[in-house]
């Protein structure tokens, strides 16, 4: 339940606040001025202040001041009917989420509370980037203990160190926002403001206006000042998600920020000093959007820092018992009741599927067979029909010329679940030839697994060395496994 706290002389305000926001998920408290809020607040400890400008004894600048020295991660809404400039860029300074306008305009003053409540709850829930799950204390983890994984926990623990500018890439479901708020909880920023943007979400026409805030008139319909998310983020960090679906105008005003510190509103013309950190995130090429023209080569190396590569799903199926173990648990968590077992056969199809939405699809997957599971242990009927592939043979007759598997648990051999796996994949991806795609993947992994010795790869593939070399020489993997 989020517990906000609103502080105001006027008796008819408090009444409209408690019938705006009668819900059960909301727990309003009151206060009738800015020396009772500042006492309401250490035993209340309220995820957002709501509180007027003036009011009788201590102004609500002045309670704002005190209110940043008790807890600087606390959100603050001031508002009034006596909307200055001046006011509005006091309050900005002294670290407002946002400023309002009396009379309010009911949706548009929901919107606001919710988007502060959960930035709230985004800067409470501390992310844990450990690569072993010694314990449940917290809320949200970055689970993984492959190899791929402990690089971006290193990295991870680098950048939280620096305050250097970061770009994470990978493919939608990998956890990046994740691991901009591990990096996030654990830098010198943690005690300021954390705001995540989703540039593909926001109409583009609407973008700038939401990062640089506008001046009254800017355009139809802005009848007063508003700030942007850079001035709310002032001191903290802010996170680009989706940064490669920015347009070209929006792009430059990036650029000016990361270069000078500076910007103008929409319909302004006076520039604005932040501090802001900014981590950007996108699971587009941003390399090749920069050759096509479509993304500024010098934002690109502006961002681009440090940079934190997220593998696919795909390419860490040994952390996928780890994230199912940990799924569960969260769950049974949530819903307070034993966490659901599950068995073998689960596990290995769960390894062979190719996780095309990764980490998210996994989480889904798992809500699901929860939901589902007629007992307490999650069985493959349970998990999502493209998961267990019913196009698959019928009767679970096994694929001719796979090799039996001692001891399986289910008629699906692993060669089965494999192959299928990968025509799935095949069928998402028009341009991905099964075959040489394959063959290649096998001579590279022979490589890896004789440690360049070509003889005895060859031997592993049942092929002589000279077609080895030659294949090495058709797919262009010399240089990648320095053999010479």
């Amino acid at each position: 339940m989020a517990k906000l706290l609103l502080i105001d002389d006027e008796a008819d305000v408090q009444y409209s606040f408690r019938r705006i926001f009668d819900s059960p998920e909301i727990e309003l408290t009151t206060a009738a001025s800015g020396e009772e809020g500042l006492r309401i607040i250490p035993k209340l400890k309220p995820d957002l202040v709501i509180m007027d400008v003036r009011m009788g004894g201590m102004t609500g600048l002045e309670t704002l001041r005190r209110i940043r020295q008790m807890d600087s991660k606390l959100l603050v809404i001031l508002m009034t009917a006596y909307g200055t400039t001046q006011t509005a860029i006091e309050a900005m300074k002294l670290g407002a989420y946002d400023y309002m306008l009396k009379p309010f305009d009911v949706p548009k003053l929901k919107e606001i509370i919710a988007g502060a409540l959960k930035t709230a709850r985004d800067m409470k829930q501390v992310v844990s980037y450990e690569p072993l799950l010694e314990t449940e204390d917290y809320e949200l983890g970055i689970v993984g203990r492959s190899e791929p994984m402990q690089r971006v926990f290193k990295l991870i623990g680098q950048l939280a160190s620096s305050d250097a500018t970061a770009l994470i890439t990978g493919e939608s479901g990998t956890g990046k926002e994740l691991v901009a708020r591990a990096v996030y909880h654990h830098s010198e920023r943690s005690g300021k403001p954390f705001l995540a943007i989703n540039c593909a979400a926001i109409p583009e026409q609407l973008l700038e206006s939401e990062l640089f805030g506008y001046e009254k008139g800017a355009f139809t319909g802005a009848s007063a000042q508003r700030i942007g998310r850079f001035e709310q983020c002032h001191q903290g960090t802010i996170f680009l998600d989706e940064i490669g679906d920015m347009t070209p105008a929006t792009q430059t005003k990036i650029l000016r920020v990361l270069q000078s510190g500076t910007f103008e509103r929409v319909g302004g013309n006076q520039p604005i000093q932040v501090d802001v950190r900014v981590i950007a995130a996108t699971n587009k090429p941003l390399e090749q959007a920069v050759a096509a023209k479509q993304f500024r080569e010098d934002l690109f190396y502006r961002l681009n820092v440090v940079r934190i590569q997220l593998p696919a799903l795909r390419e860490r199926p040994e952390d996928i018992h780890l994230l199912v173990n940990y799924f569960l648990k969260k769950l049974a968590r949530d819903q307070n009741s034993t966490p659901k077992s599950i068995s073998a056969a689960v596990i290995k199809l769960l390894e062979g599927y190719h996780w095309p939405g990764n980490v998210r699809e996994l989480e889904n997957a798992m809500q699901r067979a929860v939901v589902v599971a007629k007992g307490n242990v999650i069985l493959p009927a349970d998990l999502p029909p493209e998961i267990t592939d019913p196009a698959g043979p019928p009767g679970g007759v096994p694929v001719v010329g796979a090799p039996a598997v001692p001891g399986a648990e289910n008629t699906l051999t692993e060669w089965g679940v494999a192959v299928r796996s990968l025509f799935r994949w095949a069928r998402q991806d028009p341009k991905l030839k099964v075959i040489p795609a394959v063959e290649r993947e096998l001579i590279i992994h022979a490589l890896q697994e004789t440690r360049g010795n070509q003889v005895h790869a060859a031997k592993l593939l049942g092929i002589t060395r000279a077609t080895l070399r030659k294949r090495v020489e058709k797919f262009g993997i010399k240089k990648e496994l320095n053999i010479t």
